[in-house]
């Protein structure tokens, strides 16, 4: 952990604000998953704890991009809709029986007068949430002055929010240059803790498992595996398609990036060279173009034909990945295996899943990451499971792929 955190510095009787990350789902009013407010309690129990006076500040969404194409399309625009009132009601739930929460208010902008004077009026212990930091469009353009007008509630800064540390955002990167003291917070700590392990010293066997749709998406955090000799790579999901096209197979009207074949050829013979076993699946189920409601199948890969789409890995390659996982010491799975929302294409995801936790059961050291994977785990009840399931979904990716993360760079060095 090379960056200051809340552990380093003295915060009694302080103006803290903190960058978190509530961008949850709410549907008619109310929170559908509030894994990442629970994420920030520590950090907020910590510091209330301690004497600060708590700011906590979140996007929700892009209001603004929807506000765009709701008027380009002629039709009305609720801003409601990405209001932190909900978020409000879920957080003071889930601090209604922590002693160190004196009080917690919810602010009905994040900058101006009155959202000054409610900061100003904090007591040691209070809280308050500030709405929407994307309803200004300073918020994604890193403004300076909306950055200045942020860093005027407070004293120091903190960031928790590692699922916006890869984007250079006021409220992430441009305010640190108007606060002091800027450090990380207990769940930045942990996700950083546990990254860093996996890039820096990982435990053998390592062995990552990559799915979903598309191999661009996860080429830098291939190459980085391979070059941190991963010793065992799996490759599942729609992106394992564009890996048999290269060699030759047939693959149907499944998922296929044909601009993607060579970059498939050369990371197969790259992770030939580093003696990095890759795994590709042997089966997969399929639906006939022609009647994708009623013609599901599991079958070999090598029987696919030009009217079938791939939608998930089969029971074979389910078996052959929880075997790859015996004995590894180091796991990292971001991805589905399939087209996880629509059962029954969600097996092979949920296999995974469960051989990821019996794994850590094992001994392992599990980090889970990207909403699908982590969606699986909760769905079978794995969450306890699993050594660490990130917050983080494209931070992570570029945090694996090597990538310096704005949000990360711009705290206190230690």
């Amino acid at each position: 952990m090379q960056k200051k955190t809340i552990k380093d510095i003295d915060v009694d009787g302080q103006r803290v604000f903190v960058r978190v990350d509530f961008n949850v789902p709410v549907n008619n009013g109310a929170v559908t998953d509030d894994t990442r407010i629970r994420a920030a309690i520590p950090t907020i129990r910590d510091l209330a704890g301690r004497g600060a006076k708590v700011i906590l500040a979140s996007h929700l969404g892009r209001p603004l991009k929807e506000q765009k194409k709701a008027e380009e399309a002629g039709k009305p625009f609720d801003p409601e809709k990405f209001s932190l009132q909900p978020i409000f009601n879920r957080l003071k739930e889930l601090t209604s029986d922590i002693p160190e929460v004196k009080s917690l208010a919810f602010a009905p902008n994040c900058i101006g007068d009155v959202v000054l004077q409610a900061a100003n009026a904090l007591g040691e212990g209070d809280v308050l949430l500030l709405e929407n930091l994307r309803l200004h469009a300073g918020e994604e353009k890193n403004d300076e002055k909306f950055a200045a007008n942020l860093a005027s509630l407070c004293d120091i800064y903190v960031n928790d929010a590692f699922g916006t540390a890869h984007r250079a955002h006021a409220s992430t990167e441009g305010i640190t240059h108007f606060v002091e003291t800027c450090v990380a917070g207990l769940l930045m700590e942990k996700e950083l803790d546990y990254l860093g392990r996996v890039l820096n010293a990982p435990e053998r066997p390592f062995v990552a498992i990559l799915g979903g749709a598309k191999v661009s998406d996860k080429i830098p955090v291939i190459d980085s595996l391979i070059e941190r000799k991963v010793d065992k790579l799996l490759i599942g999901g729609a992106m394992a398609y564009t890996f048999f096209k290269a060699n030759g197979y047939t693959v149907g009207k499944s998922l296929v990036e044909n601009d993607k074949l060579e970059t498939a050829r050369e990371i197969e013979a790259r992770a030939k060279e580093a003696n990095v076993e890759l795994l590709l699946p042997t089966d997969h189920q399929v639906v006939d173009s022609a009647d994708p409601l009623n013609s599901q199948k599991t079958i070999p890969i090598d029987f696919t034909n030009a009217g079938h789409v791939g939608l998930d890995i089969g029971i074979e390659t389910a078996a052959i990945f929880a075997n790859a996982l015996d004995g590894a010491k180091t796991i990292v799975w971001n991805g589905p295996m399939g087209m996880f929302e629509e059962k029954p294409f969600d097996q092979g995801t949920i296999a995974v899943a469960k051989a990821v936790a019996e794994a850590t059961d094992n001994g392992a050291i599990s980090i889970v990451g990207g909403g699908d994977s982590v969606a699986a785990i909760k769905q079978a009840g794995l969450e306890g499971h699993i050594s660490h399931i990130s917050t983080g979904g494209g931070a992570t990716l570029e945090f694996l792929a090597g990538d310096v993360l704005p949000g990360v760079a711009a705290l206190d060095d230690n």
